[in-house]
């Protein structure tokens, strides 16, 4: 009860900045089960097939098949799908691949921005309109009597407005740059495995040998 009386003490600004907190626990939520799943299996996945391919291709991409949900397996299967293609094929396929998997790493961002842009302006709204309910409830000479009553909520409307603000900013803040790191460290794995592959059909490619998809 104490935290709904905090909530109605918020003024007309706590319900966007509630819808606001709602929408952002909805994308954390996602996005921390995404990244999970990406950080338990996608290093051994991956590591796994670059061992197997020089090897036996066809069981490198069917691994890669088995965990198409995974955007790096994604960008290989681009590239080892081709039939016998030249390198800079390849590599060209390995860049497009790379290049369409950006939004699904980068994905609410836009809405994680929003959010943290917003939530403190609306709890400035709320400073100002708690203000004014006070000032408009103040009255010289009646400062101890019963206007006293709406002086006090209207200050307590622009000090909570405020914190409600500060908080859904600052708390959808620390979960978006914590997944802006995992999507930036993300493309540099993607980049460093990608070479790897990359010189791995080079090199065969030169020896002579192709590969099929279908091999």
């Amino acid at each position: 009860m104490r935290a709904v009386e905090y909530f109605l003490a918020g003024g007309i600004v706590a319900w966007p900045l509630l819808g606001f907190s709602i929408v952002a626990i909805a994308l954390v939520t996602e996005r921390t089960w995404f990244w999970l799943k990406v950080h338990r299996r996608q290093n051994r996945i991956v590591r796994e097939a670059l061992k197997l391919y020089p090897l036996k291709p066809s069981t490198a991409i069917k691994l890669l098949k088995e965990n198409g949900d995974l955007p790096i397996a994604r960008i290989f299967l681009e590239a080892l799908e081709l039939d016998n293609p030249k390198p800079e094929e390849f590599r060209l396929a390995l860049e497009t691949a790379a290049q369409a998997e950006i939004p699904t790493l980068k994905r609410f961002n836009n809405a994680f921005e929003t959010i943290v842009a917003l939530a403190p302006l609306l709890g400035l709204l709320g400073t100002v309109l708690g203000l004014m309910t006070a000032f408009s409830s103040l009255r010289l000479g009646d400062v101890a009597g019963t206007q006293s009553t709406g002086v006090t909520g209207g200050i307590s409307e622009a000090l909570i407005s405020t914190v409600m603000g500060l908080v859904v900013a600052i708390v959808t803040l620390i979960f978006a740059n914590t997944f802006r790191s995992f999507y930036l460290r993300q493309l540099a794995m993607i980049q460093e495995y990608g070479g790897q592959l990359e010189l791995l059909y080079r090199r065969h490619y030169e020896q002579g040998k192709e590969y099929y998809a279908s091999t």
